[in-house]
């Protein structure tokens, strides 16, 4: 049996959604965020050392991160290639661009909308009177001449990829799609949103329609808080 340990609101929604696309069967156990400090619990460190989610149990194997787990479940429950391109030719223009955007989500996407959260927090965060104007001045600052072109800079590549193709691997839906979910997610609630990026937000509304994504959310709980996050 599949375990999957789940953090609410949280990235590992797309590993339920990647199992609830290929109809497999798992055991869910969910674990609820601090709530002062928006960490995982503790209990988290049981199964894996860096105490975080997702964690994918497979029998004696256990699985981190969430682009690694979801190319794990493609070799080795996507028989018919539902969520994956064929693993040969290597080369092909499909499987190339779904290998670059399974690992762009969080290896170039994720950490200008991270560096988001964090100039948000500080900006807004409790402190003496006479320190908040020194640390609203850094974040701006922060936002202004790097965080914010940054994340200008990835929506409008992904924009660009969108305009251009319907999904991200090409002409169908893959695990690449399921794995660029959340920074998009994250874009949307964060900094200036999506207002200028129909494409992204065509995707958005796309994905959510899905009736694998859905069950997802029903078992795993919704994404709606994620720029509390």
């Amino acid at each position: 049996m599949l375990i999957v340990h789940h953090l609410d609101n949280s990235r590992s929604l797309r590993v339920l959604w990647m199992l609830e696309e290929l109809g497999l069967a798992y055991e869910l156990k969910q674990y609820a965020r601090d709530a002062k400090t928006m960490l995982a619990p503790p209990e988290l460190r049981q199964v894996h050392g860096l105490g975080k989610a997702p964690v994918l149990q497979d029998g004696t194997r256990v699985l981190a991160e969430s682009g690694a787990i979801l190319d794990y479940l493609a070799d080795s429950y996507d028989s018919e290639r539902v969520l994956s391109p064929a693993p040969l030719p290597a080369a092909s223009d499909e499987r190339m661009a779904y290998r670059y955007w399974l690992h762009y989500a969080e290896g170039s996407a994720m950490p200008p909308m991270l560096l988001t959260l964090v100039m948000s927090r500080i900006r807004n965060a409790p402190m003496p009177f006479f320190a908040k104007p020194i640390a609203r001045a850094i974040a701006d600052k922060a936002e202004k001449g790097f965080v914010g072109p940054q994340r200008r800079l990835h929506l409008d590549w992904m924009e660009q990829r969108l305009a251009a193709s319907p999904w991200f691997a090409g002409k169908r839906f893959t695990a690449a799609d399921i794995q660029m979910s959340f920074p998009i997610q994250a874009a949307a609630s964060r900094g200036d949103g999506l207002a200028d990026k129909p494409a992204l937000r065509g995707f958005l509304q796309r994905i959510e329609q899905r009736p694998g994504y859905q069950r997802a959310v029903a078992r795993g709980g919704s994404l709606e808080a994620l720029s509390g996050r």
